[in-house]
């Protein structure tokens, strides 16, 4: 458990000022513990009567204002029963009209507590149309009556930033003014995901409790593979401890936790699956594509809006200046896996482990590719009209040729670089080399796309690579480029050709070709 004080620190300072406060995070980030242990933590004080209520009840009555706010206050009821000493819970709650009723529990509830009632209203993007409506103007009304008379302090909790609140309850945006309920909101705060000291203390709590230690390599390899994302830094400790159950007495190691990766991305649990269908979103699929396909991001409002919403769902990352990203390594993967299931007929179609294996154990590169060019001469067509996410799905097609390629003995993971027109793939392949000792094959594949009317990527290319093989201190590597030009025959009939970069790195190309006959509309799609 990570201290809720650590995570959002300014929450103290915030209820003593008897401010109204946001706080947001995408789902499974650890805000609803976070928030339990807040208002456990501010009761515990002797100061206040805090405590966390869930509106998630009043959703399934929509725009039923009445039945939406009974059933909110039966779960407070409980909620506080569970949570507070008896002199703290709420009274009967008062009648009266729909449209104030809670308003009026609210603030019955204030006036009969003998301490500053403090709110953290979680899960408020579940209310909807004038159920929300209401719920934010009767707080707004009740504002100036604390906190004698109303909670004297109140979090409204949910994914989105409060932008989107104000949208959804009928106020515009760009304006301030006006009796909105949000120019009393003083802070948007935003739960941000684990740090690697973080992750280093929950699995050492872990370690203190059971005596398994997990290696620095390892934990530094989770926090690498997830970001910090809290329900992937979860997910991968209890699949090695819960089900591939590692002993005890065992360090838990990096190759570990890459088994535990895979497991978990195979299995596509409930918080990834969740993941996978929010990429058919119109606005989703406005902000991935970019990144994706390493294009360019449109410049619009709009988008601007998109983009705001796909952070919030915590499915990229800003962070370091360079532009939105795939919020982390699994994340990208699932995604990558998803979009490779429109253009891959059957997992029959794919190679099975171990069909490019070098007699001295390394991975087989160029009879992979030469491979994958002659399928895509059978297959590309497969890229058709009207197929979400076109641009990106030739990237997506070469991620899981080579990740089905190295199953079990490598990984693949992918490297997007949003506006810069680059998305690299790097892969790691484990062998046992001729005298016994295991060892590491490393290699990267820089992939391009030659469209109709676009100049030819590989000049780019090749600087591009030679910048990331200094940077990962490799000497070859490997340009893909997909020709979706129409009617356009390869430069030459050798799958691979080979130059060397401006550092004096090996770079073999390989240009895969569009079937013939392919029309001009198809190739642009």
């Amino acid at each position: 458990m990570i201290a809720a004080s650590a995570r959002l620190p300014e929450v103290p300072a915030l209820v003593a000022r008897e401010h109204y406060f946001l706080v947001h995070a995408p789902r499974q980030t650890g805000k609803t513990t976070t928030l339990r242990a807040l208002a456990a933590g501010l009761t515990a004080s002797g100061e206040y009567a805090a405590v966390k209520l869930s509106l998630q009840s009043g959703a399934a009555f929509g725009d039923d204002i009445g039945g939406a706010t009974r059933a909110i206050l039966a779960k407070a009821r409980r909620e506080a029963r569970l949570t507070l000493p008896a002199d703290l819970r709420p009274p009967v709650w008062p009648e009266g009209p729909d449209g104030d009723l809670f308003g009026g529990a609210l603030a019955a509830w204030a006036e009969f507590c003998p301490r500053p009632l403090v709110l953290f209203l979680d899960e408020i993007d579940s209310l909807t149309g004038a159920t929300l409506v209401a719920v934010l103007s009767q707080i707004r009304e009740g504002f100036e009556d604390r906190p004698g008379a109303f909670p004297a302090s109140i979090a409204l909790c949910g994914l989105r930033d409060v932008r989107d609140y104000r949208t959804a309850s009928g106020g515009n945006p760009e304006r301030s003014g006006g009796p909105s309920p949000f120019n009393i909101i003083v802070e948007s705060l935003r739960l941000g995901d684990f740090t690697l000291d973080e992750v280093r203390e929950l699995y050492g709590q872990h370690t203190a409790e059971t005596g398994r230690v997990f290696t620095d390599e390892a934990v530094a390899h989770v926090f690498a593979l997830t970001g910090g994302q809290p329900w992937l830094v979860n997910a991968l400790a209890a699949e090695i401890v819960d089900r591939m159950k590692i002993p005890a007495a065992e360090p838990v190691t990096v190759e570990q936790v890459d088994t535990a990766r895979e497991r978990v991305i195979q299995a596509r649990p409930s918080h990834l699956d969740s993941l996978v269908r929010r990429l058919r979103e119109p606005e989703v699929q406005r902000v991935l594509l970019p990144v994706l396909a390493g294009s360019q991001e449109p410049v619009d409002l709009e988008y601007s809006d998109d983009r705001s919403f796909v952070r919030d769902l915590g499915l990229i990352t800003e962070d370091g200046g360079e532009g939105p990203r795939i919020a982390n390594p699994i994340y990208a993967e699932v995604i990558s896996r998803a979009l490779a299931e429109q253009v891959v007929p059957s997992p029959a179609a794919l190679p099975t482990a171990r069909d490019f294996v070098l007699p001295d154990g390394r991975f087989d590169v160029p009879g992979a590719l030469t491979s994958l060019a002659a399928f895509w001469r059978t297959h590309g067509k497969m890229l058709g009209d009207g197929r979400p996410y076109a641009e990106a799905l030739p990237h997506a097609f070469l991620f899981a040729w080579l990740d089905r390629a190295v199953n079990g003995d490598g990984d693949v993971f992918r490297e997007y670089a949003n506006g810069g027109g680059r998305a690299d793939l790097y892969l790691r392949w484990r062998y046992t080399a001729g005298d016994g000792t295991r060892a590491e094959q490393r290699e990267v594949f820089e992939v391009k796309t030659h469209r109709a009317g676009q100049a030819n990527p590989l000049k780019d290319a090749i600087v591009q690579l030679d910048d990331y093989l200094n940077h990962l201190g490799l000497s070859s590597g490997y340009i893909v480029i997909f020709d979706q030009r129409p009617q356009t025959m390869p430069d030459t009939d050798e799958p691979l050709t080979t130059q060397a970069s401006p550092s004096g790195h090996s770079i073999a190309i390989a240009r895969l070709a569009l079937p013939p006959g392919r029309d001009q509309t198809q190739a642009r799609s």
